[in-house]
Formats: C-alpha cells, sequence, structure tokens
C-alpha cells in the first residue's frame, strides 16, 4: 500500500474543541490496562505451529488500521491529519546483552504476508545492535513493544519533556493462565485529544473480538 496524509480541515472538524482543549489546555494522556482472553487465539496458533510476537503484532496493528482515531499525526509541515494506515514499530530483545532495538515492518492486510514479513525482518535485524537496528522508519507508525518476564497488573508511563506524537503507544506483557483462560496483559497509551476513553475501548474490544475469532483469519 501506498501512505497517504490526509490534512485536518480545522474549519470544519468535529473533534477540533475536544483536541484544542486536551492537547494544548490541559495536555492529557492517558493508559487504559486490560487483560485480553487469548485462550482461542493460543490455541490455534500452538495448533498451527506459530510464532507468538508476530501474531499478536498482527492483531494490534489490524485493529489500530481500522479506527481512525489512532492515526493521527502531524506531517513534516506541521499540518494535522490522519494516515490512511500506519506500519508496526516495534522491540526486539538482544539475550546476550540484555538491550533493545526497534525494528520497524511494512503493514499487510494479509496475515500470511504480514507473518511472513515481521519473521524475516526479525531474523534480518535480530543481531543488529543500538536503539534503532533498522533505519528509514516511515512517518506513518505504531509504537508496540512486549514485557514477555512479567505478567503486570497495570502499566503507566509519560514522558518528560513535551512531544507531538499522536500515535497510541501499546505494550503487552507475559501470558498466564488462570480459571482455565489464558489471559494476555495489555496496555494503550493515548494522547486524549484524538482519542477518548470510547475510543480505546472499542479498539481493546476489537482485540478481544478478533483474538476469539482467530481460527478463521489465521487462514487468510
Amino acid at each position: 500500500m501506498t501512505p497517504v496524509f490526509s490534512p485536518v480541515d480545522l474549519e470544519t472538524w468535529p473533534r477540533k474543541p475536544y483536541f484544542d482543549y486536551f492537547y494544548y489546555g490541559v495536555k492529557t494522556k492517558y493508559n487504559i490496562n486490560h487483560h485480553l482472553d487469548i485462550t482461542m487465539l493460543i490455541k490455534e496458533v500452538k495448533k498451527r505451529e506459530l510464532k507468538f510476537y508476530p501474531v499478536m503484532l498482527y492483531v494490534i496493528m489490524k485493529m489500530v488500521n481500522q479506527r481512525e482515531a489512532f492515526r493521527y499525526a502531524f506531517d513534516d509541515k506541521g499540518r494535522l491529519g490522519h494516515w490512511n494506515y500506519v506500519v508496526p514499530s516495534y522491540t526486539i530483545f538482544h539475550e546476550d546483552d540484555k538491550t533493545f532495538s526497534d525494528v520497524w515492518s511494512d503493514y499487510h492486510e494479509s496475515f500470511k504476508v504480514f507473518y511472513k514479513t515481521i519473521v524475516g525482518d526479525m531474523a534480518t535485524y535480530k543481531d543488529v545492535k543500538g536503539l534503532k537496528a533498522r533505519s528509514g522508519r516511515p512517518d506513518n507508525f505504531c509504537p508496540v513493544s512486549a514485557l514477555p518476564w512479567l505478567s503486570f497488573a497495570g502499566f503507566s508511563q509519560d514522558t518528560y519533556t513535551e512531544s507531538s506524537m499522536l500515535f497510541p503507544i501499546i505494550r503487552f506483557g507475559k501470558y498466564y493462565t488462570e480459571n482455565e483462560k489464558v489471559m494476555l496483559p495489555l496496555t494503550v497509551f493515548v494522547h486524549h485529544a484524538v482519542a477518548d476513553g470510547y475510543h480505546t475501548c472499542q479498539l481493546i474490544n476489537d482485540m478481544q473480538e478478533m483474538s476469539n475469532t482467530a481460527g478463521v483469519w489465521l487462514n487468510g
């Protein structure tokens, strides 16, 4: 796909009062933490002998790309708008020195193509050290990372300096079994200027529904 940035018409944009209030006024960002029931997803992943990380990346990116609220950004001219899609910018862990690096991959609607792309890029950059293992990250990206060492109950973050980034930051932890269900800790860090609690809850509920129907889309 070709990335397309569509500027917002601030004169007619219905969200402008909310954007101005939360971006220029109280400057609000927030976290929503949730534990996804990934019982069906894990079952199908194991049956097909797939790697969980690339599969979960697909679940997240597929749902992020379905909702305009999570594709807003400023372009290089400082204009507010939204991308027609975003690509995953994710972390890989180096076991030898316990550091991590950021890698980005192209986004594909097809699960099979997306999975193959992610697995291939992980193999290519797995031994490349440094904060940014792959250069040339496009402007239309969504940050995702995993904390596979802990089934956290909650996660919160903020930055000391001002940031104009509007994309969500999504993290998930170590999945665990409880009452015969496999649960995955998930946190979504959101700029309130572009997405309210309603939008973020929709996003998380979409991920849950996608997990429940993994047996259908994993074939596509």
